[in-house]
């Protein structure tokens, strides 16, 4: 079924402007504002294109978090009060709901204000610690315990320290995982670690997040031939074979992920601003330049899902976040390299992303992904777990970074 097509507005005359940034992130936030707060508590997650709520009884904590930091992030940015204040609702939920004291663990999911699904995935711890860091950032919170208390959990369970990397897994019954160890949650977790020491000032989270880079980035790289992969066995040895039928996997696909790629070059930046190191810079060149190289579509435009060992496409659909991402690294090589060929690329995508993917009518991006051809599969703006527009709001709060 052809879906029908969405208004396009006037493209700005400079897409590489604190004041673009600004104003998409205030048209991204604006959708979210008058229709996420759920006054019994926490946020609705899951919407239409055009606003409607469906499974609203459903929250999952990477949304959960993930709202916060959007609505804490870009509060402080636009000075509003009342996002704020909407942030501090939805942390309170995340403490007082998806927080279950008798088990000291979040429920990963949450169905009619009750903990469901009591695994602890370390992909959503990562977004919960972020989640403090950004209202202490936001000055929200006045002090540094919950962040350093929600870090002191993760030290407890997951923390591998022979490895120089966190686990994944625990079971609802304590049972840590020993079949699986993945690159996505501690790529986040470095990530989370970074806006942990931007918030507090700890150098601690800064070294973890150091320890995190030159592990994923450098070491397990080389294994990977220069790109980092995604699965690995208990003794991060790469796991080639994992999930070879599902490339599509929405947390755990097989293949490179080029946005995986970017993620990391993003985070590298990020750690050299405070701790500079040539090497970080030139391994961020790297992954960056060649993720694009090798997933830029050049007949539609976007940058695809993933790509094989042969490097050769193994998932052609465009994701949503894959292209937020990008933008962000893309303004952050230029910060780091002063190099045009950053800027233009920024444009580049800009361009396809103002054309295919932001929605001029309602606000927001319009869906978690697409095909090839650019075409939308439903008409679901966001989804519990999913998309909740934080890779592109944030991506444009770290594209600021330059013009800061």
């Amino acid at each position: 079924m052809e879906l029908p097509p969405t208004k396009k507005a006037k493209k700005p005359d400079r897409f590489f402007s604190k004041d673009f940034l600004v104003q998409h992130i205030s048209d991204i936030i604006a959708f979210y504002k008058p229709r996420a707060l759920d006054a019994s508590g926490g946020f609705f997650q899951s919407f239409k294109i055009d606003g409607t709520k469906f499974n609203p009884d459903f929250r999952q904590i990477v949304s959960s978090a993930r709202m916060v930091i959007n609505f804490m992030l870009a509060g402080k940015l636009l000075g509003d009060a009342e996002l704020l204040k909407i942030g501090k609702h939805g942390l309170e939920y995340i403490e007082k709901v998806h927080y279950v004291p008798a088990k000291q663990s979040y429920a990963f999911t949450v169905r009619q204000h009750k903990p469901e699904d009591m695994v602890e995935q370390a992909y959503g711890y990562a977004f919960i610690l972020a989640a403090h860091a950004a209202a202490r950032t936001a000055g929200v919170v006045k002090d540094n315990k919950d962040v350093a208390r929600v870090f002191d959990m993760l030290e407890r369970k997951f923390w591998l320290p022979d490895k120089g990397a966190y686990l994944d897994t625990i079971s609802a019954e304590g049972v840590v995982d020993n079949s699986y160890r993945g690159q996505n949650s501690n790529m986040h977790m470095c990530e989370a670690l970074i806006a942990a020491f931007e918030a507090t000032g700890e150098q601690r989270y800064l070294d973890r997040a150091e320890v995190l880079a030159e592990t994923f980035a450098s070491k397990l790289a080389a294994k990977g031939g220069g790109f980092v992969w995604e699965h690995y066995t208990v003794d991060f040895e790469i796991d080639w074979e994992y999930n070879k039928n599902d490339p599509s996997n929405i947390y755990r696909p097989w293949g490179f992920q080029p946005g995986h790629q970017i993620e990391w070059a993003k985070n590298l930046l990020n750690i050299h601003r405070h701790r500079p190191k040539f090497w970080m810079v030139n391994r961020a060149k790297e992954l960056f330049d060649g993720a694009w190289d090798l997933s830029w579509d050049p007949v539609y435009g976007g940058l695809v899902y993933g790509f094989g060992p042969d490097r050769k496409w193994c998932d052609e659909e465009k994701y949503f976040w894959v292209q937020g991402e990008s933008l962000a690294t893309a303004s952050l090589l230029y910060e780091a390299t002063k190099d045009p060929l950053y800027v233009e690329k920024y444009v580049c995508l800009w361009q396809y992303v103002w054309e295919h993917w932001v929605d001029h009518e309602h606000g927001g991006w319009l869906c978690f992904k697409m095909s090839r051809d650019n075409k939308r599969f439903n008409d679901e703006k966001a989804i519990a777990g999913g998309k909740c527009d934080y890779h592109t709001l944030v991506s444009c709060v770290e594209a600021l970074r330059p013009f800061m």
